[in-house]
């Protein structure tokens, strides 16, 4: 099954979309249409438990008149359907109060070459059903034939094609193609009230990237019982070395910090800190939404502002915050192709790797945490503070000596930027939010 090609159709329904909205008194307006199809497969056991194939298309509209906006959407999308759409939005928008920030960005004077991101994958939509079960069925196989692991929660296989069109009344008009494929497994080991639980995953937008399934299956397994038999420690204030996917948990917590509408809504430790030092020289975050075949790239953004490369921080030195364009008005500054209508989202959000590998940063613990996992919500952008339960390896003498639970860290993001001591070389682009293994100098480890 396969999406139909028409996008010369669905052109051609946007831009009538667009002139009907003049037509009616809209002075801006911007229409987005979208034509997807997604699998998923999940399996336990063996046997499968769900099971989706669907295709969908839906319609994304915003009008403004006299700065005045308004938003609709719609999964019909025949003609009369979405005029009546395009009236409903502009009276609603006549209703609202006016906004001097309100409106369409500027159209750009270049475009983003999308053949040049290799942002799509024939090898997954000629893939047929089977396949994709069977690779699910492999991966939960392998971590089944240890015999430590007690229970699985499941093994899935996911994929998508999106076909994304935007025309606006400001002469943008772009589309481009992706495609998105997935494997992950949820293990158990352990019996009794000694259970524990991890996971493992692969995600790509090229099948031949994609971890194999023995690939997943062992990942899973290794992370699931290295966390058996876990002890209590005392309160003690230690190093902590974070694993990638900590990190990118870490960096998740600075995007919310730095994009602008969270600096123009005050609710940011960082608002008004732009050229001043947040981090020491070892930090340097990068926003890039041009990077080839990466999750988080794409030629524009919902606004139709071509993404970019933007050095967020650069050696500790806060740069640049991002934007969409109503964020960047209020700031006045320039949108940064991070739009997602009336929010910011990050491109491939990433902080630089180091030389170090993962192992280094290890053997150099004499004493300290390697966290692994974190339950709980404990992140307040207003002030910086973490404080939030966790789990992971405590370190002996550069060793791993045993897993810890019943544990919460607790620190601060801006001292935590400014006592990173060593960067891993370990990068992998597995989200649209992503990092290497580092090592923060000393964070509060609550326990006993």
């Amino acid at each position: 099954m396969k999406p139909k090609d028409d996008t010369n159709n669905l052109r051609n329904l946007a831009e009538k979309i667009v002139h009907y909205g003049k037509k009616q008194g809209a002075e801006e307006i911007e229409v987005t249409l979208y034509d997807g199809l997604e699998f998923n497969v999940d399996v336990r056991r063996g046997k499968i438990e769900n099971l989706v194939e669907a295709g969908s298309r839906y319609c994304s509209l915003r009008v403004f008149k006299d700065k005045k906006a308004a938003s609709a959407s719609s999964s019909d999308l025949r003609l009369p359907v979405l005029q009546t759409l395009v009236r409903n939005a502009i009276r609603r928008a006549e209703l609202t109060q006016p906004d001097e920030y309100a409106g369409l960005p500027v159209s750009a004077t270049f475009k983003v070459n999308e053949n040049s991101l290799r942002l799509y994958d024939p090898e997954i939509s000629r893939m047929k059903p089977k396949e994709k079960i069977k690779l699910a069925r492999a991966a939960e196989k392998v971590a089944l034939q240890d015999k430590r692991i007690t229970n699985s929660f499941g093994a899935s296989f996911l994929t998508n094609e999106i076909k994304s069109l935007l025309v606006n009344s400001n002469g943008f008009a772009g589309e481009y193609r992706q495609t998105y494929c997935s494997l992950s497994l949820d293990l158990q080991a352990g019996s009794g009230d000694q259970l524990v639980e991890d996971y493992w995953f692969s995600a790509k937008r090229h099948l031949k990237d994609l971890a194999s399934p023995e690939e997943v299956g062992k990942k899973a397994v290794e992370r699931t019982v290295r966390q058996l038999h876990p002890r209590k420690i005392r309160t003690q204030n230690v190093p902590v070395v974070f694993e990638p996917t900590m990190t990118s948990w870490l960096l998740a917590f600075l995007f919310a910090c730095v994009s602008g509408t969270a600096v123009y809504q005050k609710t940011t430790f960082l608002e008004g800190k732009l050229g001043q030092t947040i981090g020491n020289r070892l930090v340097t975050v990068i926003d890039d939404g041009l990077l080839p075949g990466k999750l988080g790239s794409r030629p524009f953004d919902s606004e139709g502002v071509p993404t970019q490369r933007t050095v967020v921080v650069e050696k500790g030195l806060l740069q640049n915050y991002l934007c969409n364009t109503y964020a960047a008005r209020k700031l006045k500054l320039v949108p940064t192709g991070n739009g997602n209508g009336h929010s910011v989202v990050p491109n491939n959000f990433f902080i630089e790797p180091g030389t170090t590998a993962p192992e280094e940063i290890v053997s150099s613990t004499q004493k300290g945490l390697l966290l692994t996992k974190i339950i709980g919500h404990g992140l307040n952008p207003v002030t910086g503070d973490i404080s939030c339960g966790a789990f992971g390896l405590w370190l002996e003498d550069g060793e791993i000596a045993y897993p810890v639970s019943e544990i919460t860290i607790a620190g601060n993001l801006g001292r935590i930027l400014k006592s990173i001591e060593l960067v891993g070389n370990d990068l992998q682009f597995e989200s649209s939010i992503c990092g290497p293994t580092i090592k923060v100098a000393e964070m509060t480890v609550a326990g006993m």
